[in-house]
């Protein structure tokens, strides 16, 4: 007995018709639905980062996040040049449930390990605090507002 193929796949974002994608999710997402306004949704950081989306099989894009790393990443981790920023991270309504968003943490981890990092920061939306605990994320800090929303920051080790 075969399985049937996964309904989508992770990949880091490899050009410019990817960037583009992940960019209309976050706008669908971030923009359309929790009002953010779009212009602090992009930022100068976008173009040093590292993108990941998630991509059905008919090739629309179903999911995105972005990392940063090194001088980038700074600002949201205290200064500590091993520890990686993951952001931006958003799903299609349409394909919430199908663990896109499991998936695509899991993709910045690995490429987080890949460029050596220790450990991953975020700051997730109070609401997905449960979602980032099941991952292994640990919340620090008070809660603070960003873009208008409650956050908490988090992190999770990559290594033992």
């Amino acid at each position: 007995m075969t399985s049937a193929p996964a309904p989508y796949t992770t990949r880091t974002v490899v050009d410019e018709q990817d960037l583009a994608a992940c960019f209309l999710v976050r706008r669908a997402v971030f923009v359309g639905e929790q009002e953010v306004p779009e212009e602090i949704e992009y930022d100068e950081l976008d173009a040093v980062a590292l993108h990941v989306v998630a991509v059905a099989a008919d090739g629309s894009a179903l999911g995105t996040g972005r990392l940063l790393h090194g001088p980038a990443a700074a600002g949201r981790t205290g200064g500590d040049p091993a520890v990686g920023s993951l952001g931006r991270l958003a799903v299609t309504r349409e394909a919430r449930g199908l663990g896109v968003g499991g998936a695509l943490v899991r993709a910045i981890e690995d490429a987080a390990r890949e460029l050596g990092l220790d450990a991953v920061d975020l700051h997730a939306q109070t609401h997905a605090l449960g979602f980032y605990e099941r991952l292994g994320y640990v919340a620090y800090g008070p809660e603070f507002p960003d873009a208008g929303i409650p956050h908490r920051a988090m992190r999770r080790a990559l290594r033992d």
